[in-house]
C-alpha cells in the first residue's frame, strides 16, 4: 500500500517542483543518494525500473523511506505494461511514472487511486492521458521537444500540468527557462547526480549540490 494518496503526491510535485530521477544496483548506493535528497529538501523522488532485480532494490529502499524519511514519497518510473505496475504497488510506489501511455497501467492505478503520470510528447498525446484521468503528464523527452513546447501547449490547453524530463539541467537559467514556459515540476536524473560522486560515494556532495538546485527553485516561485 501507499503511504501518501494520490492528491498528497500531486501537491508536492508541484510545490516541491524538483524530482530526482535515480536508478543503481547497488542499495547502498540508493539509500545514501535518498537520504542526500531528503536532507537537500526533496520530498518526491522517482526510483527507475531499468535493472535486474530492481523490484527488489525498490523494496528494501521503500522500507528504508518509510522508516528514516516518513515525509518522503517514492514511486517508481520507466513502467511498460500494467504486471509491472501492479508489482510496484504491492511493494508501496507511492506513484507510477510511465515514458508512454498506456490504458491498462491507468486502469491499474485508478482502481488504487495511486498517481499516474504517463509520458507524452505530443499535445494528442497529452489530451488523451488527461482524458484516461492523469493529473500530470510527462514531457519527454524534454531535450528534444524544449521550453517551447510547454510554453506552446499552455495556450491551447492552458490546464495542462506538466513534469518535463530529460536533459534537465540543475543550474538557474535552464530551470527558470522550463518553468516560466509553465512546467509544474521537472525531473532530473544524471545531471544532479554526476557519476564520479557516486562511484566516491560522496553523499554529502550530493546533498549540497541538492541544497543548491532547491534554493534555486525557491528564488524562481
Amino acid at each position: 500500500m501507499p503511504r501518501f494518496t494520490r492528491i498528497q503526491v500531486y501537491q508536492q510535485m508541484a510545490e516541491t517542483r524538483i524530482v530526482p530521477v535515480f536508478y543503481h544496483n547497488d542499495i547502498e548506493v540508493c539509500k545514501g543518494v535518498l537520504q542526500a535528497c531528503y536532507q537537500g529538501g526533496i520530498r518526491v523522488f522517482e526510483f527507475t525500473n531499468r535493472g535486474d532485480y530492481a523490484h527488489e532494490i525498490f523494496s528494501e529502499l521503500n522500507k528504508f523511506a518509510a522508516a528514516h524519511f516518513p515525509e518522503m514519497m517514492l514511486g517508481i518510473g520507466t513502467i511498460l505494461d500494467a504486471a509491472t505496475a501492479a508489482l510496484y504497488i504491492q511493494l508501496g510506489a507511492d506513484f507510477i511514472v510511465q515514458p508512454l501511455i498506456k490504458e491498462d497501467v491507468a486502469t491499474v492505478c485508478h482502481r488504487r487511486k495511486i498517481a499516474w503520470i504517463p509520458g507524452a510528447s505530443s499535445l494528442t498525446e497529452i489530451s488523451r492521458a488527461e482524458e484516461l484521468g492523469a493529473e500530470i503528464i510527462k514531457v519527454f523527452p524534454g531535450n528534444v521537444l524544449g521550453p517551447e513546447f510547454v510554453a506552446a501547449l499552455k495556450g491551447p490547453m492552458p490546464w495542462s500540468s506538466v513534469i518535463v524530463t530529460g536533459g534537465v539541467e540543475p543550474e538557474e537559467e535552464n530551470l527558470r527557462k522550463w518553468f516560466s514556459a509553465g512546467a509544474t515540476s521537472v525531473g532530473i536524473g544524471s545531471q544532479l547526480f554526476p557519476k564520479e560522486m557516486l562511484k566516491a560515494k560522496n553523499f554529502d556532495a550530493i546533498r549540497e549540490k541538492v541544497t543548491d538546485t532547491m534554493a534555486i527553485v525557491s528564488r524562481l516561485k
